[in-house]
């Protein structure tokens, strides 16, 4: 090498330690690159590269141990089970009695056999035998007066304790109770019936039979993904297995198991395939749920598989059922998620949309939103059932504004209702524009001032069941179109919620204002990806979350997007006729107990087109002529016979809850109930009514005068 082609840069390196720098190769004139091997990885870089710290860190307690609600249901579903068995056996009592007295005399005769071999030392006589057969004379002597002395020993042991027992026996019988000595017979039939047991035959039937269920293991996960049709899951190359990130492990009822698909393939893609999933698992399809982690990737899946079928599991009760009342600032309960974790909802600063098929539970879980609604007292409760099936009669009860019926009147009113919603948000707007900056600080109404009756920003919910047939409707469908998206997108933040739903979705029943400003979202069974998204939201079919999948034994079981920040499948809770209306009437009186008791409930009723009827007026007609003072519960019964469509459900209440009613009803108008006596025979009978004087004032103070 000449001294012209030596490298002295590589050696000047070599010497200081340096690593020769990447030569950056300059294109030529007309645009291309010398061909040559070009570094784009840096392996060093590589491996001293420790990235961000991710760790995941293992939950230290189970997730159903982490809730009050978890442990209440790990502690319910053992109790129920162990009451179960409880009962299954008290039934079943004198069988097992019957049982051990047929095998008694045979325990006796075991029991006579055993203390026999045991008093003559039977365990001897092979010793004994093996001596004489081998001629072994001097063994067998030891061995006989080993014999000997055990015969002699345990004989007086079992004279002795035979004495004692008959001794004992005696003194009981004469000495001991009449229960005592039953109690002594039945132990000791007991004790020998169970000596003389066949070993074939229990004594007691079993109860519960365990159905061993096949823990979920990754050989049984990864070749179910194999299966469900998916090309880069069923190749067989190292590169397409699925990675674990953390172990399969038990969930409340149920197994989980999280893994990372391969490159290009979503956890949408197995969802989708739900039920081909299911059937590679071997588990019903009610149990199993695959659902997405997007916030990890999309390729994150998540699989539980439960030990019950969601569809066949019982009921979930509602919490709220019997007692309780709930604040509109937080949240509700609506339901349960497969693991059993309960769900919940809230109605301020949102707008409600729930869709489904006919007959999968949309109006069941319309209930929830309108009787949490109901039991908060500062709330306003306006409802509307265009389908005429009197589906939201339980809200009779406390609703300012009520109409069902499948003709245009109820249609009418809901227009009216919507109108009115939009006049409502203007004039919030206005009170919260004009208070302190201090009280409003974010612009939206507050606890502190939804209970100040002054300002009139308490929560008001308005609630349209089967809404489609407003949108749909010739003569008010344009106008109700144009109206709702506005009430949707303005009074959020002034405590006016929309409980919109329809068994129709489609882009004629919902508006797109509708359908893309709705904060919460719950939809059950529908038939396709349009009907989905129309009430899940654009691309939620895409993104996995489909209802589709649900089949028609998954009632009540429906997607709720928007309570959370990933959609969640949800069993709601069950609520009946019956149990609506028990929780109507505490919410009735909660409002008569606070004085918030109007309109429809009041017995004051707005028709859609303005005609008002007045509690007062109504008071005046029936008034009974010549009298100062009338109990409340005959002005009840006149005022039904008045105006049975407003006030008939009324003389159905008793006495107490006529009284009540129309306290609370008059206190509106600044009239008062007062005692008023009365003579029945040679009896003064006190109750409370009113006075005529009072209600003529009454309607002289109001607006308008008479």
């Amino acid at each position: 090498m000449t001294i012209e082609n030596y490298d002295w840069q590589a050696a000047e390196d070599e010497i200081n330690g340096r690593k020769p720098e990447i030569e950056t190769i300059e294109p030529d004139d007309d645009g291309r690159a010398e061909a040559g091997p070009v570094l784009v990885d840096d392996a060093e870089a590589i491996r001293s590269w420790k990235g961000p710290a991710a760790d995941k860190r293992e939950a230290i307690l189970p997730t159903w141990a982490t809730s009050r609600s978890g442990l209440l249901n790990a502690a319910t579903r053992y109790g129920q089970l162990a009451a179960y068995r409880c009962a299954f056996h008290a039934v079943r009592v004198p069988v097992y009695g019957a049982r051990l007295m047929a095998w008694a005399p045979v325990g006796t005769a075991r029991a006579v056999g055993a203390v026999w071999r045991w008093a003559s030392d039977a365990e001897g006589r092979p010793a004994r035998a093996d001596a004489v057969a081998g001629h072994d004379w001097q063994a067998y002597q030891s061995l006989a007066r080993l014999r000997d002395r055990r015969v002699r020993w345990r004989g007086s042991v079992c004279a002795c304790t035979g004495l004692g027992l008959v001794a004992l026996g005696t003194v009981g019988a004469l000495a001991a109770p009449p229960l005592a000595l039953w109690g002594a017979g039945a132990a000791a039939v007991a004790a020998l019936g169970l000596a003389g047991k066949p070993a074939d035959k229990p004594l007691a039937t079993r109860a519960v039979v365990k159905v061993k269920l096949q823990p979920l293991t990754s050989p049984m996960v990864e070749r179910a993904l194999s299966r469900i049709g998916i090309a880069a899951l069923s190749s067989g190359k190292s590169e397409d297995r699925v990675n674990w990130p953390s172990p399969i492990r038990e969930d409340g009822p149920g197994w989980l198991a999280e893994v990372d698909l391969p490159g290009g393939v979503t956890a949408s893609d197995v969802c989708e395939r739900r039920d081909r999933l299911a059937g590679a698992l071997g588990r019903p399809l009610g149990c199993v749920w695959p659902e997405g982690k997007p916030e990890v990737h999309p390729g994150r899946l998540v699989i539980w598989v439960g030990h019950e079928d969601l569809a066949a599991a019982a009921p979930y009760p509602w919490p709220l059922a019997r007692k309780g009342t709930v604040d509109l600032f937080d949240t509700f309960p609506v339901g349960i998620d497969p693991r059993g974790r309960v769900i919940s909802g809230e109605l301020m600063f949102t707008n409600w949309l729930v869709g489904s098929l006919p007959g999968m539970g949309k109006t069941f879980l319309m209930k929830l939103p309108l009787l949490a609604a109901g039991l908060d007292e500062r709330a306003e409760v306006w409802a509307f059932e265009l389908k005429g099936s009197g589906d939201l009669a339980f809200t009779e009860a406390y609703a300012t504004r009520y109409a069902s019926g499948a003709d245009d009147a109820p249609v009418k009113a809901a227009l009216q209702a919507l109108r009115d919603l939009r006049e409502e948000c203007l004039r919030r707007a206005e009170v919260i524009k004009n208070l302190p900056r201090d009280l409003v600080p974010e612009n939206k109404v507050t606890p502190e001032l939804a209970a100040r009756k002054d300002l009139g920003l308490h929560p008001l919910v308005a609630a349209i069941d089967e809404v489609q047939e407003l949108f749909t409707h010739a003569e008010y469908g344009k106008e109700a179109k144009e109206l709702a998206p506005k009430v949707i997108k303005l009074g959020r933040a002034f405590g006016i919620s929309l409980v919109l739903s329809t068994q129709r979705p489609d882009k004629d029943s919902l508006p797109t204002g509708v359908t893309a400003n709705v904060g919460t979202r719950a939809c059950l069974r529908v038939m396709g990806q349009v009907e989905n998204d129309m009430i899940l939201g654009t691309s939620a079919y895409k993104n996995g979350t489909r209802a589709t999948m649900f089949t028609s034994r998954d009632l009540g079981v429906f997607y709720l997007a928007g309570a959370s920040p990933a959609p969640q499948i949800v069993k709601g809770a069950y609520v009946d006729g019956p149990t609506a209306d028990l929780v109507a009437a505490r919410a009735r009186a909660l409002r008569i107990a606070r004085g918030t008791l109007s309109g429809y409930a009041a017995g004051e009723v707005t028709e859609a087109d303005g005609p008002q009827f007045n509690l007062l007026d109504d008071l005046a007609a029936i008034w009974p002529g010549g009298e100062a003072n009338v109990w409340n519960t005959t002005l009840v019964d006149r005022l039904a016979q008045l105006r049975p469509a407003v006030y008939g459900h009324w003389a159905d209440l008793a006495d107490e809850e006529k009284t009540e009613t129309l306290t609370a009803a008059v206190k509106a108008y600044g009239l008062a109930s007062k005692g008023v006596s009365r003579r029945s025979g040679a009896k003064q009978i006190n109750r409370r009514g009113l006075n005529r004087g009072d209600l003529d004032t009454a309607r002289e103070g109001r607006p308008g005068g008479r």
